[in-house]
């Protein structure tokens, strides 16, 4: 059976209320900055639910020894924030996350062609091969941004399985692109929203995240 993209809208009710503060033109910068934060928070707590790697063993408790589950230290875990919005996605990921280490890269899109272009990119040589990598993207529209971090981050040895995407807002257009691109590949949004305008950007969506985030 061939490999499809999987993408999840948690019902989570704290999910639906940020995501409803997020798309509010009325909110203000602050409010939008913890509204992310939250959505960073919660979207990070579904997709890491079946997804850390874990190791059994016992432990001693003051009573009695009982069986007990820690997460596997062994496995390197890296956040990636796509700058700059994915940025106000971190602070919520790295919370449920704080060992992780974090590898930034920066793409910025042609408004006139949609085109991506990294303009920063701080990711080792190499990735561990057993490396679990956590994307923090608020909108995947076209989809070109996230394919073209996908293809930096396979280049270096990360294993599509082992990534998963969180996103506030996702488009069609970006879903069948990374469906053709990456099969298989897991995201974790608070939305599929309709479709693109004629600028590429999501309606109804949130605006632009970034702009909004750091108020500029």
């Amino acid at each position: 059976m061939a490999l499809q993209l999987r993408v999840y809208v948690p019902p989570h009710p704290l999910i639906k209320h940020w995501l409803a503060v997020a798309r509010d033109k009325d909110t203000p910068d602050v409010l939008f900055r913890s509204a992310m934060t939250e959505l960073g928070r919660w979207l990070t707590y579904e997709a890491i639910r079946d997804w850390l790697p874990t190791i059994d063993t016992a432990v001693n408790t003051p009573l009695a020894p009982c069986a007990a589950t820690f997460v596997n230290p062994e496995v390197p875990i890296a956040v990636i924030p796509i700058l700059r919005a994915g940025l106000a996605l971190l602070e919520g990921a790295q919370a449920l996350l704080p060992l992780a280490s974090i590898y930034h890269i920066g793409v910025v899109r042609n408004e006139e062609t949609l085109e991506p272009s990294i303009y920063l990119n701080k990711f080792p040589a190499q990735f561990a091969p057993q490396a679990h990598v956590l994307i923090t993207e608020p909108m995947l529209a076209t989809g070109g941004t996230i394919t073209t971090v996908m293809e930096e981050l396979t280049k270096r040895g990360v294993d599509p399985a082992n990534v998963r995407i969180i996103s506030v807002v996702t488009a069609p257009p970006a879903l069948q692109k990374l469906n053709v691109a990456y099969p298989g590949l897991v995201i974790y949004a608070a939305c599929i929203d309709e479709g693109l305008n004629e600028q590429g950007y999501i309606v109804p969506g949130l605006g632009d995240a970034g702009d909004r985030t750091f108020g500029t």
